[in-house]
């Protein structure tokens, strides 16, 4: 097939370019003007660059002609004092602009990258794709109008559309985790609350593979399917086995948790409005307090998605990655 990737200078989008790239189809990544030096490494993997914003339909329109498919991952994520207005500018309406050029050209399908982070705190885990919806914070809810609005081109008839929620994405390349090795692996991570709620990770190679199959399985189209690891783990369960790894103790100490989210709410309310990035967020401290396990039994039976890599190994590979760059 012939594919368009977006977002592909990023964690996600870039490995799944040369997943799909290395599995024999042609692949194209749509990458924002400022993003083009990133992006040679791609096209050294012989992934072919077309230069253009979410924001702008015409340029979207020109990357997506002569795709058989388009992987839409690109969106914009949590930054200090980001006003709602971009997350609906590139979340929501970048999205408007990709299905309504993939419709106009004629695509077959549009697999559209949401997050699991859409169901928000699980109340009796393993969630599935039927859970209720309970987004956080900003991202979140425009990530599920995003996935709403996707939804509804699907119904149209014109274009099959495929919804991925994909949960706790890590891996060698990946800096989201990184804080909380470095401070494990330092003695420095706080553990607040029990440690009793869950949290389910997803080593990248298992999730592009997912996506591959959402791309191609017929009777994916117009499903929506939860990406996951083969296991989840309480919070204590998971941070002694990086601690394990890392050859440290685990945390010993823990803290209540509410005084800690206050404080993190009072840091917005300082920083955010001078676009300081806060040093502390109350959705890192929601990291301790919501539960998030799923349910992948849908996506094993109609995509015939396996992911093979067992949270040990994972964060061993991952841990590796990290102190061969340093950064440990």
């Amino acid at each position: 097939m012939n594919v368009l990737v977006t977002g592909a200078t990023g964690f996600t989008g870039g490995h799944l370019a040369r997943h799909l790239a290395r599995a024999g189809h042609g692949v194209s990544a749509l990458v924002r003007p400022p993003s083009v030096t990133r992006a040679e490494a791609l096209r050294a993997d012989g992934i072919a660059i077309k230069v253009g914003d979410l924001a702008d339909a015409a340029a979207v329109a020109r990357a997506i002609d002569g795709a058989d498919v388009v992987y839409h991952v690109a969106a914009t994520y949590r930054e200090a004092g980001q006003s709602t207005d971009a997350y609906v500018r590139v979340n929501v309406e970048g999205t408007r602009h990709v299905l309504d050029a993939a419709t106009s050209a004629g695509v077959r399908r549009v697999v559209h990258c949401s997050t699991g982070g859409v169901h928000g705190h699980v109340e009796h885990p393993p969630g599935n794709e039927s859970s209720p919806f309970a987004p956080g914070d900003v991202y979140q809810r425009t990530k599920l109008e995003a996935e709403r609005l996707a939804a509804d081109y699907g119904k149209r008839g014109r274009l099959e559309v495929v919804i991925v929620r994909p949960i706790g994405i890590y891996g060698p390349g990946d800096l989201r985790f990184l804080k909380m090795f470095r401070g494990i692996a330092r003695g420095r991570f706080p553990m607040l609350g029990a440690g009793t709620v869950f949290y389910h990770l997803t080593y990248i190679d298992d999730l592009v593979q997912g996506f591959e199959l959402c791309g191609k399985v017929p009777r994916a189209a117009g499903r929506e399917y939860l990406l996951a690891g083969p296991e989840y783990t309480t919070l204590n369960e998971l941070v002694a086995l990086i601690a394990e790894e890392l050859k440290v103790e685990p945390p010993r100490w823990h803290f209540p948790v509410w005084p800690v989210w206050l404080a993190g709410a009072a840091c917005e309310a300082v920083c955010l409005p001078f676009g300081i990035d806060p040093p502390l967020f109350r959705r890192r401290v929601d990291f301790y307090r919501k539960s998030r396990a799923f349910d992948i039994s849908r996506a094993r039976a109609e995509l015939g998605f396996n992911p093979t890599t067992d949270l040990r190994t994972g964060i061993r590979l991952t841990t590796a990655w990290y102190r061969a760059q340093g950064l440990l």
